[in-house]
């Protein structure tokens, strides 16, 4: 089969490009960057980058898109505009698929835990409103069809995953306790690459009938977020811990640094940290037969191992332009001294 993956130079793309190659498929990767696996070195909102992209193609994973760090303008044109492009192009290149990769972001910050699919998609920042108005596009043609598949899946971390799981590893590397908002007893779901991975191939290979839905994809085995930031402490092996510090006044601090472009954390995850956040995967477990394997704590630490081994070769980013890249800590780098 030939299949495009839009975003192939990502932490999710690359590894889909991979594993699609070693199972004998012929693949069209397309990135802006022109690292090994693209194909294709372009931006998926130029009309004819994706049509070269797609000729031929049966299938269409749609794995690119915008991190919440980018200014709002270049969120919208990325996740909407570029979504709208890559499925005008698949459409016209009469593929039989296409894996739209949004996210849980898409419920906002949501009144029921475990969230399914059917819980209203509220919004409540550019980010999240951009990947609902992509969702939108994409039923679309869905209902004009074209079997789409929507896969909504949390936080995904493994090796090669930076941003801001690099601070963590780094205070954890240098001896120091970490911070959590509040008591750090909120249970936040993560995922591992991996997992999503063998979910994507899952869809790929399903019926038309099962795979042309929208799917929550997580963790099954997830603890707090004080115990899985312990996780990675405990195995820097200094003897630290987390340490949780008063919420409201740190989230007012973090906010003002945010505006001032002071510190990298967005405020829509300063406010999730404060809640339980975890997703229902009943759907995908029953309908597509889907068995995450790895915990969060798993997850974690596996990327924490490899950040061990890489870091060296990496450097901060100002923007975090991909999940690729260790973010800039910022003022927040000076905190350290009271850790």
């Amino acid at each position: 089969m030939v299949i495009t993956v839009t975003g192939a130079a990502g932490m999710l793309g690359s590894r889909l490009v991979d594993r699609l190659t070693a199972d004998g498929h012929q693949v069209c990767g397309v990135d802006l960057r022109a690292e090994p696996g693209v194909t294709v070195v372009g931006d998926i909102r130029d009309p004819r980058v994706m049509d070269r992209a797609t000729d031929g193609a049966r299938a269409v994973l749609h794995c690119a898109a915008a991190l919440p760090s980018y200014p709002a303008a270049e969120i919208r044109s990325i996740i909407v505009d570029g979504t709208r492009n890559v499925l005008r192009a698949a459409r016209k290149a009469g593929v039989d698929r296409v894996l739209h990769v949004s996210s849980t972001a898409v419920y906002g910050l949501p009144r029921q835990v475990p969230t399914p699919e059917e819980h209203p998609r509220e919004p409540v920042d550019t980010y999240s409103a951009a990947k609902v108005a992509a969702e939108e596009i994409a039923e679309r043609y869905r209902a004009d069809g074209l079997p789409i598949a929507i896969l909504r899946p949390k936080t995904f971390l493994g090796p090669g995953r930076m941003g801001l799981f690099a601070m963590l590893f780094e205070w954890a590397e240098e001896g120091r306790n970490f911070p959590v908002l509040g008591r750090g007893d909120v249970r936040i779901q993560m995922f591992a690459v991996d997992d999503l991975v063998e979910a994507v191939l899952t869809v790929l290979a399903a019926p038309d009938e099962l795979a042309s839905d929208t799917y929550n994809l997580a963790a099954e085995r997830f603890r707090t977020l004080r115990e899985d930031f312990q996780a990675v402490l405990d195995a820097a092996g200094h003897g630290r811990r987390v340490v949780g510090v008063p919420a409201r006044p740190a989230l007012v601090t973090l906010e003002l640094l945010e505006r001032s472009r002071l510190s990298p954390v967005y405020g829509r995850l300063l406010h999730k940290l404060r809640h339980d956040s975890y997703v229902s995967i009943d759907k995908a477990v029953e309908r597509l037969g889907f068995a995450p394997k790895l915990s969060n704590e798993d997850a974690i630490l596996r990327t924490y191992e490899w950040w061990r081994a890489e870091r060296h070769l990496t450097r901060p980013s100002r923007g975090g332009r991909t999940s690729r890249d260790p973010w800039r800590q910022g003022v927040l780098s000076l905190a350290k001294i009271f850790f």
